[in-house]
């Protein structure tokens, strides 16, 4: 027993003797504060606006303007409609987005199907025109559109706004629905319809359940980007006054905090669908 003993306690007083390894500490150069600290100064300087607004719509101003801090108060909040034109130009930006967004949904979403599943002669240059409202200044665009409708003999309003803002959004949720489409596996189709399905069931079973996250994506882009345009809708809006449209106009006369707490208000619940978004899809990828 004692022999057989020896080489353990040997062993254990040469494990002993052997330097500990060095805990790997990761120390911070002068590279990565600097990093850190200039990330941090573009994010406060993303944000800051976006704390004016939220801060402002509890400021309680002395004239028209809410332009400085008078007083903290609950009164604009209690109050958000207290201005009728100002809700009604809500009102109508809300339309505007909602009833775009679902027409320019669909076309966009079959138009970034079609590029990826089909092999067609211009498919290429459907893709250049596709991305040409990404990339072209939205001073020419609305110019442009404003021409053509004109030359239509269609008066300004409604209706313009409403073609012009679906023009731009089906190339964003084309783009954006492309991208989650090119992920997707075809074989489940062709075993679907194997099985027996029909091209429209298995659409609707299987191959649009599948791309909902890129729709809901696109489509919330789409509905962000159609209630924060100005410049576009300035041009072809004729007397139709929109969010944005008074927003600008009022700078020149009368800047009520209602317009802060309307937007952040849009803020709040822009926050909740994300979020809501979000707890979605971890709940499917859980699943």
């Amino acid at each position: 027993m004692t022999l057989a003993a020896g080489p353990l306690i040997g062993d254990a007083a040469s494990a002993a003797d052997q330097p500990k390894p060095r805990r790997n500490r990761r120390r911070l150069n002068v590279g990565d504060v600097t990093l850190r600290v200039v990330a941090g100064l573009v994010l406060f300087y993303l944000f800051l606006p976006i704390f004016v607004i939220i801060l402002f719509s509890f400021n309680h101003p002395a004239g028209k303007f809410n332009y400085s801090w008078q007083g903290f108060t609950f009164d604009n909040w209690l109050h958000p409609f207290k201005y009728p034109a100002l809700t009604e130009a809500l009102k109508l930006s809300i339309n505007v987005a909602a009833v775009s967004t679902v027409i320019a949904l669909v076309l966009g979403t079959l138009v970034a199907i079609a590029l990826v599943r089909q092999r067609f002669r211009g498919s290429k240059t459907i893709d250049t025109f596709l991305v040409l409202p990404l990339t072209a200044p939205e001073v020419v665009m609305g110019a442009s559109l404003l021409v053509l409708f004109l030359d239509f003999g269609w008066a300004t309003g409604y209706v313009t706004i409403l073609i012009a803002h679906i023009a731009f959004e089906i190339s964003f949720i084309a783009m954006t629905v492309r991208a989650r489409v090119r992920g997707f596996d075809w074989t489940l189709e062709d075993a679907s319809m194997d099985l027996g399905a029909s091209p429209t069931r298995t659409f609707f079973k299987v191959t649009l359940p599948l791309i909902v996250p890129g729709i809901v994506a696109a489509a919330m882009l789409s509905f962000a980007l159609s209630l924060d345009d100005f410049i576009i809708t300035y041009f072809v809006s004729g007397s139709t006054v929109t969010y944005p449209l008074y927003v600008n106009a009022a700078v020149k006369a009368a800047v009520p905090p209602q317009i802060n707490v309307l937007a952040t208000a849009i803020l709040v619940a822009s926050l909740l669908l994300v979020g809501l978004g979000t707890i979605y899809r971890r709940k499917r990828i859980d699943l």
